[in-house]
């Protein structure tokens, strides 16, 4: 018996959403505890996918969503990890990916049993799911075919200090292509490239993320002109004192002890020049 399929082959922004922690919170809270507390959950992370048009695919420890637009994929993710985390205490991590994906759709037979009516399938979503992967807390990655499809692409929504960076070049198990991946955030911690993983092998990019100079703080630079002005008053004082201190007469003088070990050093450097 053959069944006809309503498939059709779609390109879309695939947003994977993990809550970490998940199986030890509720070992640890309870069923009926977790269950109160991912309900909170889910409802506040819906609200946000229906606000940013996305559509809601399947849901386990987090969600499966897709956008018909990587931006608004993008601020769907920068605004939960923003609001939803602080509000549950729950942890996530996000992944995102653009690419073709084949659209099934079941049948109503099959959807009266509590299947899902919409189902995704092909390496686009496998893609996206290794990308979720490789997340720290809080953190939300995308591939390179993601930032592709958002760069220079920003509307009302989108927070004013959202940063883009490369955070390295990735080889996915099963995917025959290494993957270039980018980091979006508003923290500098959010930024910082990811380690590789039992399925993700880093192949190389930047150690860190670092401050850029428009978005330090009163504080930073604070700090950051105390750093060098301590080195440069060390210096100086290195450049005034070495003169007297190289000079045994001078120690003699100024009665400073301790440093007779100085003059062997240098009958040793005398030596070495007399001898070329």
């Amino acid at each position: 018996m053959q069944y006809e399929v309503a498939m059709k082959e779609v390109k879309l922004a695939i947003v994977l959403l993990d809550i970490i922690g998940s199986t030890k919170y509720v070992q640890r809270a309870g069923a009926v505890q977790a269950a109160k507390l991912f309900q909170i959950h889910d409802r506040l992370a819906r609200s946000l996918i229906y606000k940013f048009n996305g559509r809601e695919i399947d849901r386990s420890d987090g969600f499966l969503c897709s956008f018909e637009r990587t931006v608004d994929a993008v601020n769907f993710a920068l605004h939960y990890q923003k609001t939803i985390p602080p509000k549950t205490g729950l942890g996530c991590r996000i992944g995102i990916h653009w690419g073709t994906v084949i659209e099934v759709q079941q049948d109503d037979v099959f959807v009266a049993a509590n299947a899902k009516r919409i189902e995704l399938e092909g390496i686009s979503k496998n893609i996206a799911a290794r990308t979720m992967s490789l997340c720290g807390k809080g953190q939300v990655l995308l591939t390179k075919e993601s930032m592709q499809a958002v760069r220079g692409r920003t509307n009302m929504h989108t927070p004013k200090s959202t940063r883009y960076v490369c955070v390295g070049l990735y080889k996915f198990k099963g995917v025959s292509k290494p993957q270039e991946i980018y980091a979006v955030g508003e923290t500098l911690e959010s930024l910082q490239p990811p380690l590789g993983s039992e399925k993700v092998k880093r192949l190389g990019g930047p150690n860190k993320i670092k401050q850029r100079a428009k978005d330090r703080k009163m504080w930073d630079w604070l700090w950051w002109f105390t750093l060098r002005a301590g080195l440069l008053c060390f210096l100086v004082l290195v450049y005034l004192l070495l003169p007297v201190l190289l000079d045994p007469s001078e120690r003699f003088f100024y009665g400073i002890e301790g440093f007779e070990w100085l003059d062997s050093i240098v009958s040793y450097l005398k030596g070495l020049e007399v001898s070329k």
